[in-house]
């Protein structure tokens, strides 16, 4: 039995490999195995702030304490990435699909480690690849109108992390608009903003990340950029296409979505089709080259259904 690439889905900041559920569901019954794994200081790697649990609750508390994952960095969570990759694929080529912060830690593990990607799919993430840290990318005026910012409980720079209260009804109406402002589904919206990590290590986005032409640039990109995201702003989304283009052996695959930031869950069979468009190409790819043929040029652009 041939084998095939297998498909490692990575979440972004404050989610966990529960976000991919549901895209995990169609990729199974599209015949394609995925895993989804979870980030350190998220998920099953996740620690909260003390004070997030004090009852009864101290808000300002919350407000300064130090997080348990600022020691984090975005080359620490890449090397763990790596290892997961390496895992799951057995050392073959993987095709590994980012959404948001995910973007900046498989950037970095990209570099590391370009044997283990067979393809590098972002999905509406952040894509570092000038040299300035991912931080520098949110304050661009091609990100004006995230709201990220505006729902956060601490200063990052204080306590080392992006800190969320989701215990706080206001900040939860902030937090749904910010990623979830499409999933019509209220059960669905409203258990998502529930399993949020409360912080995400503000050592991923400060740090500068450097790529190669050599290395990262060596392996297939593609992009699926969400035009009603208001996390990572498309204009930002597009600008980081170009920035991919100018160091990538090949143009960036680009596909658009009628989506807020979480496509995974609003619109999870159309983000699997994406998915399972580019798994196939691969091994179109691979029969080719495994035949002596020389594969054909790729398309720059993928229809989402």
């Amino acid at each position: 039995m041939e084998a095939t690439t297998p498909v490692v889905l990575v979440h972004g900041f404050w989610h966990g490999s529960w976000c991919w559920s549901l895209v995990g569901e169609q990729l199974a019954s599209r015949g394609v195995a995925s895993v989804a794994v979870d980030l350190d200081g998220h998920g099953l790697k996740s620690r909260s702030p003390r004070s997030r649990w004090g009852r009864p609750f101290d808000a300002e508390a919350f407000a300064v304490e130090p997080s348990p994952v600022a020691g984090i960095t975005a080359s620490s969570a890449a090397a763990s990435l790596v290892e997961q990759v390496r895992r799951i694929g057995s050392g073959r080529p993987c095709l590994v699909v980012a959404h948001s912060m995910g973007g900046t830690v498989a950037t970095a593990a990209a570099e590391q480690a370009p044997e283990l990607f067979a393809e590098l799919m972002y999905v509406t993430a952040f894509a570092p690849v000038s040299g300035a840290p991912t931080a520098q990318y949110l304050r661009m005026p091609e990100n004006a109108g995230e709201m990220v910012a505006s729902g956060l409980s601490a200063d990052p720079a204080s306590v080392g992390a992006l800190r969320y209260d989701t215990g706080d009804s206001d900040r939860r109406a902030v937090i749904r608009e910010t990623f979830y402002n499409d999933v019509t589904d209220e059960v669905t919206a409203e258990a998502a903003i529930s399993l949020l990590t409360t912080d995400a290590p503000a050592g991923v986005p400060s740090e500068p990340i450097t790529v190669t032409a050599e290395r990262y640039g060596s392996i297939p990109h593609s992009y699926v950029v969400c035009t009603r995201d208001n996390a990572i702003r498309p204009t930002l989304q597009r600008l980081m296409i170009r920035e991919i283009d100018a160091i990538s052996a090949q143009p960036t695959t680009v596909v658009e979505m009628d989506s807020s930031h979480s496509p995974f869950l609003s619109r999870p069979t159309a983000l699997a089709d994406v998915i399972h468009v580019a798994h196939r190409a691969i091994h179109r790819h691979d029969r080719s080259r495994t035949a002596g043929a020389r594969p054909g040029p790729g398309s720059h652009e993928r229809t989402a259904s």
